[in-house]
C-alpha cells in the first residue's frame, strides 16, 4: 500500500502553519506499490536563503513563489545525501547533484515530488542562466558528448506515451512544460545513463547507474532563466510514467517508494529512493487515485487539546488530503483551520498587541516563545503525528530582535512541504 511515512526516533520538528516551510521532519517516505530489487540516494540542500535583516522580504518571496506556483540517515536502495546548514541560517526548496551520461558529469537539480519529468539545460538551449547565486557551478549537457546517450524519436513507446499523439516517426520527441509561476522549459527528450549511489546492505553505498529519459532543454522562459537562485535543471518524483521514480522501479532497480530525513538543527539530510531498512518508521496511507501525493490530516492538536473542527474540514471533494510537495514552500490551512489554530495559540497572550507588515502579523515578544507559545500536533491517518514547537512556526524579525512574525497565509487547502 502507498504510504506516506516518518521515523521514530529522533523526535519530529518542522515549520509550518503562519511560517514559511514544513521542513526538520525526522523522516518522511511515501511509497507506491510495485516490486523493485534495491534503493538509492540522492544529496539535496535547500534553495531559497535567509540572512539577517532580509528575512522580511524573504518570506515575502516564498508567499509569492508559492501563490505563483499552485499548479539523520535513512538506508534505502538509492541514497542522495542532503545538504545545508539548518533554519537558523537558510531555508527553502531543495536540490540535488546527479551524474548523468559517460564519462558522468554532474548536474544540480531541483528535486520536486509536484511535478513529473527530470530535464537538464543544454549546450544549445535559448534563455539558459549560466551562473547562479546558489555559488554552484552550472553545467550544460551536451548529448553528443555521452558515449551512452541516444536521441528519443517520435515512434517510440516513451513519446507515445507520454503525449499520446502522433507525429513523424525519425522526428526528435519534443516537450514543452509551463509552470504553475509562469516560468517554462522546452527541448527534446534524450535516453542517457544516470549516476547515482546504490546501498550495498552493509550501510555503506557504491555507485550504481540506470538508463533513464529525460528532457534536453533547449529554451527556457520565466524565473527558470534567471541567475537568481538558479540550478541546472528539476528532478521531478511525480507519480506519473515519465518520472525518473517510475522508470526506475520499471527497470526492476527499484521498489516505487521514497523518503527523506532533513535536519534543520544541523543541518543536511537524506533524499532515499527504494525500500527504507533504517530506522523503523511509521506510516500513514497516500490518497488513492489522486495526481499528487495526498495524504489525509484527521486533528489538530494545540498544547494538547484537540481543534474542534467539522469533520469534513480537510474534505475537498476532487482534491481530498493534504498534499506533499518539495516544490512548494509554504504550508497553507483552510481559512478556519488557519483562524481556529492562530486563536489557540494566542490564547494565553491577549493583551498582545499585532500590526502588520508586508505579508506577515507580528508582534513584540521578549521571552522564550518554546516557553511562552504551545506546541502543535498534527495528526494523520494511521496514527502518524507531527509536532511543530513554537520556535519553527514563529520567525523573528532580523531588525529587532523581540520582534516575531507570522505569515498570513491566504485560505486555500493545507500543503505540507515535504
Amino acid at each position: 500500500m502507498a504510504a506516506y511515512t516518518t521515523c521514530e526516533p529522533p523526535g519530529l520538528r518542522a515549520s509550518v502553519l503562519f511560517v514559511a516551510l514544513l521542513l526538520a521532519l525526522s523522516a518522511l517516505a511515501l511509497g507506491a506499490s510495485g516490486a523493485g530489487a534495491s534503493s538509492g540516494v540522492f544529496q539535496v540542500r535547500r534553495k531559497f536563503l535567509r540572512h539577517g535583516g532580509g528575512r522580511e522580504n524573504h518570506l515575502a518571496a516564498l508567499r509569492e513563489h508559492d501563490g505563483r506556483r499552485h499548479h539523520g540517515r535513512l538506508l534505502a536502495a538509492v541514497d542522495l545525501p542532503l545538504g545545508g546548514s539548518g533554519l537558523a541560517t537558510e531555508t527553502g526548496l531543495y536540490f540535488t547533484r546527479i551524474g548523468i551520461g559517460t564519462p558522468a558529469k554532474g548536474y544540480y537539480v531541483q528535486v520536486d515530488t509536484g511535478s513529473d519529468l527530470l530535464w537538464v539545460n543544454c549546450v544549445s538551449c535559448v534563455g539558459c542562466p549560466h551562473k547562479s547565486t546558489l555559488g554552484i557551478k552550472l553545467t550544460m549537457y551536451d548529448p553528443s558528448g555521452s558515449k551512452s546517450a541516444s536521441p528519443v524519436t517520435c515512434d517510440q513507446e516513451f513519446c507515445v506515451a507520454t503525449f499520446l499523439q502522433s507525429c513523424p516517426n525519425s522526428s526528435p520527441c519534443q516537450y514543452s512544460i509551463t509552470y504553475g509561476d509562469g516560468s517554462s522549459t522546452a527541448g527534446f527528450f534524450v535516453t542517457d545513463s544516470l549516476q547515482y549511489e546504490q546501498a550495498s546492505g552493509d550501510g555503506q553505498t557504491t555507485l550504481a547507474n540506470a538508463s533513464v529519459t529525460f528532457g534536453c532543454g533547449a529554451k527556457l522562459g520565466g524565473d527558470l532563466g534567471s541567475s537568481n537562485l538558479a540550478l541546472d535543471g528539476i528532478l521531478g518524483f511525480g507519480q506519473s510514467n515519465s518520472s525518473v521514480l517510475s522508470q526506475l522501479a520499471a527497470a526492476g532497480k527499484v521498489r516505487k517508494m521514497f523518503a527523506h530525513c532533513l535536519d534543520t538543527v544541523n543541518g543536511g539530510g537524506i533524499f532515499a529512493i527504494g525500500d527504507v531498512v533504517q530506522p523503523k518508521v511509521k506510516t500513514t496511507p497516500l490518497v488513492p487515485n489522486m495526481p499528487h501525493y495526498n495524504v489525509n490530516l484527521k486533528e489538530i492538536d494545540v498544547g494538547g487539546a484537540t481543534l474542534q473542527l467539522p469533520t469534513n474540514t480537510f474534505d475537498l471533494g476532487n482534491s481530498k488530503g493534504t498534499i506533499i510537495d518539495s516544490g512548494t514552500t509554504l504550508a497553507y490551512f483552510p481559512e478556519e483551520v488557519y483562524n481556529a489554530i492562530k486563536s489557540a495559540v494566542f490564547d494565553k497572550h491577549q493583551d498582545i498587541s499585532f500590526r502588520h507588515s508586508q505579508d506577515f502579523l507580528c508582534f513584540q515578544y521578549s521571552g522564550s516563545v518554546d516557553d511562552g507559545f504551545p506546541v502543535i500536533t498534527f495528526h494523520f491517518e494511521g496514527g502518524l503525528s507531527l509536532s511543530v514547537s513554537p520556535h519553527d512556526y514563529l520567525f523573528q524579525n532580523g531588525v529587532t530582535n523581540n520582534l516575531y512574525c507570522l505569515v498570513l497565509c491566504e485560505p486555500y487547502k493545507l500543503q505540507i512541504l515535504s
